[in-house]
């Protein structure tokens, strides 16, 4: 399940980056109360994910980062940048209204 790839990421991330104790990183963690990170450390940790995510999925929102409390939100916020049931940012429409690839 992508949902479980991403939150495997995120945790490698906060155990490496922001010397997060493993343990305490769970699905239903809350950023700020359970994993002490503020809102410069949650753009730290969108920025690194961007790695991860494909060139063609364009740019995370960054309006995201007022929604985002948990690590669920987390990686509820960044399934559309990594799975495959996302539109592509190059698709485009030609004049009748199709999609065109």
């Amino acid at each position: 399940m992508i949902q479980d790839k991403i939150f495997e990421e995120i945790k490698k991330i906060l155990v490496a980056e922001f010397e997060i104790d493993e343990k305490s990183i769970t699905m239903d963690a809350d950023l700020r109360q359970d994993l002490n990170l503020d809102s410069i450390d949650a753009i730290d940790l969108f920025v690194k994910m961007k790695e991860y995510i494909p060139a063609n999925k364009g740019n995370i929102d960054p309006a995201i980062l007022r929604t985002v409390r948990t690590m669920r939100d987390v990686v509820d916020a960044l399934v559309p940048y990594l799975s495959d049931e996302a539109p592509a940012a190059s698709e485009t429409k030609d004049p009748s209204g199709k999609a065109e690839n």
